[in-house]
């Protein structure tokens, strides 16, 4: 089954391909994506890297976790699920008056 990764801390240049590159030798992988900006474009450093199996993904972090690669010392571990974030940004309650807990009634 395949083994998802979290790259990090990885210098802004290293492009889909790049990233590709440096898990290929540990193992087939099945994809390699860098996460960019919405509004610019740009990479934002870190990326998430899929495996074949779980040896082929340990074996990556193993050997690349701590490398320096561009100045940069690598992040590589086991990738966490997805913080569901709803959607919607964060905020108060809806709350009419903006009052915080139970103050006094006149």
């Amino acid at each position: 089954m395949a083994k998802k990764l979290y790259v990090g801390n990885l210098s802004y240049s290293v492009d889909n391909n790049e990233l590709e590159g440096m898990f290929a030798v540990h193992g087939t992988v099945q994809s390699a994506n860098i996460i960019t900006d919405r509004d610019t474009g740009r990479s934002k450093g870190f990326g998430f890297v899929e495996m074949a199996n779980d040896s082929q993904a340990q074996a990556a972090i193993d050997a690349l976790h701590g490398k320096e690669i561009g100045g940069r010392s690598l992040t590589v571990n086991e990738a966490r699920p997805r913080e569901d974030r709803g959607g919607f940004g964060g905020g108060g309650g809806g709350r009419r008056d903006g009052g915080f807990g139970g103050g006094r009634r006149f």
